[in-house]
């Protein structure tokens, strides 16, 4: 069964996002970050992400086309509405973005299934960490 993983940054005065939910000045070394063997351990141990809808936006997920995201697996947006098509990335033959509207306990199931043995990722704002614990 699929572990689940889930992480947050924080500086030590209690900083996780902003008011507008921006966590960049948390991440000013992400490239250094990105290169870590420990992170792409974790990327490459992941086989599904469960994701809060403001973290998906603030992510720009039309610019994943070409296999930009660094999780190229199915990604489960927890949502109450589904965008415009338009404004959903058409994916590739690993990533495929799947939104859910019926709450997290479904989006969990959902994630296990398609991660199988892997890992799920929960990636997302204190809200979402919250609802999946």
């Amino acid at each position: 069964m699929a572990k689940i993983i889930s992480g947050m940054t924080m500086s030590l005065d209690g900083y996780i996002q902003d008011e507008n939910g921006s966590v960049d000045k948390l991440y000013t070394d992400f490239g250094e970050l990105h290169d870590a063997p420990s992170f792409q351990k974790m990327i490459e141990d992941t086989g599904a992400v469960v994701m809060g809808r403001h973290t998906y936006e603030m992510a720009d997920p039309l610019t994943w086309v070409n296999e930009t995201y660094e999780f190229q697996v199915p990604l489960f947006i927890l949502t109450h509405t589904v965008p415009p098509s338009e404004k959903i990335p058409k994916g590739n033959e690993n990533l495929s973005v799947n939104f859910v509207t019926d709450g997290v306990a479904s989006a969990v199931s959902a994630a296990k299934k398609a991660a199988g043995e892997k890992m799920i990722q929960i990636i997302g704002g204190p809200n979402t960490i919250q609802q999946c614990i």
